[in-house]
């Protein structure tokens, strides 16, 4: 049997990454902790275990550490974390050993998931919960994130975003024109969000809808539903985005109230407090796919769609400038701030969404200027 198969199942055993020194069988052999190895390469290391065990299973016998010549030492492993496993000469099966390798490589597969090698990949953005992420690829290349398809522009942009609850790690899979297949494992940050918890409200302001609220809020639902059947290829977002308007923040993305014990849906985007009648322009060029002045929970809406799935949603607007199916440049009126619909008093609610998944508009824009206009 080849020693550096021996080498690789020693460590699926131990659960680290090696490196063989160079030598001849039975040379000692360095185990490393891998930081950039992710949690889910634990299971995977368990499949690979598992495979192990079908090899086993296709000569009828058991696979064990004395079977494939695997000598642990007694010594105590150095100060630095390294770990070193003694390999001696063992006679295999040839059924055996041809089972074994098939099982070696589709491990070995599986780990190349989680390798950072894609040359024909760039990523700028922020990498954490909430976060958007802008990406750089080969003309012609098909894109997904955790097996969703992406859209990518002709000259090979896309954009990919991170919900508020996200897992701590995505996988981009590219197949680029020629066939070949690259992978990249994305880490996302943690975020922690602020949560208020108030009890000893009267439960009838807490939650609740009449027949008629409901019918109502069922209504604009189809609507917006309806407005977001369709997205342009075009990569409006590549430009950048500015603030929409410029005030107080009164409350910021991903906040969560839990009124008498109740979780109320986390806060979808960012709040600026300014007076009624304030101009609000689009913070990036876009078509206008929705424009109503009268929504139950957000008054006058519009929908802007700036490509690929990727959307701004302005609320609570007094006035509307705009109308469905129109084209708007960067810093174009589009509306005025009000306090339409449920609403405390006037500000412009401005959120984002990519697929359906809300991500924070502070993280996509330079800190504001207040003595901005």
């Amino acid at each position: 049997m080849a020693p550096s198969k021996l080498i690789i199942f020693a460590c699926v055993l131990a659960g680290t990454a090696c490196a063989a020194t160079p030598g001849t069988q039975g040379s000692a052999v360095t185990a490393r902790d891998d930081t950039d190895v992710k949690s889910e390469t634990a299971a995977l290391f368990a499949d690979a275990v598992e495979d192990v065990s079908t090899a086993a299973d296709v000569s009828g016998t058991d696979v064990n550490e004395a079977d494939l010549g695997i000598v642990r030492t007694n010594a105590s492993p150095p100060e630095s974390g390294v770990k070193l496993v003694a390999f001696e000469e063992a006679s295999v099966d040839p059924e055996k050993q041809q089972a074994f390798e098939g099982a070696m490589a589709r491990a070995t597969e599986r780990q190349r998931v989680f390798g950072d090698a894609a040359p024909s990949l760039s990523l700028d953005g922020q990498f954490t919960q909430g976060g958007l992420v802008f990406g750089q690829t080969r003309p012609g290349a098909n894109v997904t994130l955790d097996g969703t398809d992406v859209m990518v522009s002709n000259d090979g942009k896309f954009v990919i975003g991170f919900g508020r609850d996200s897992d701590l790690s995505s996988l981009l899979v590219l197949t680029l024109p020629d066939g070949a297949v690259e992978r990249r494992s994305i880490d996302i940050e943690d975020r922690e969000f602020k949560i208020q918890r108030i009890d000893g409200l009267d439960q009838s302001k807490v939650s609740g809808f009449t027949e008629a609220q409901l019918a109502k809020i069922n209504e604009d639902s189809a609507k917006k539903e309806a407005a977001r059947t369709k997205t342009q290829p075009a990569t409006d977002w590549a430009a950048g985005f500015d603030w929409p308007v410029i005030g107080r923040i009164s409350s910021v993305f991903g906040s969560q109230r839990i009124l008498n014990g109740e979780p109320k849906r986390p806060h979808s985007g960012v709040d600026v407090a300014a007076p009624t009648g304030t101009t609000i322009r689009a913070p990036a060029g876009g078509i206008v796919r929705l424009a109503e002045t009268d929504m139950y929970f957000e008054g006058g809406l519009v929908l802007l769609d700036h490509g690929h799935w990727l959307e701004s949603a302005f609320l609570h607007l007094s006035r509307i400038d705009v109308a469905p199916g129109q084209r708007v440049e960067k810093g174009d009126v589009i509306g005025a701030v009000g306090s339409t619909g449920r609403s405390t008093g006037p500000h412009l609610h401005w959120s984002i969404k990519w697929q359906g998944e809300l991500v924070d508009p502070q993280l996509v824009v330079p800190p504001m200027d207040r003595k901005s206009p």
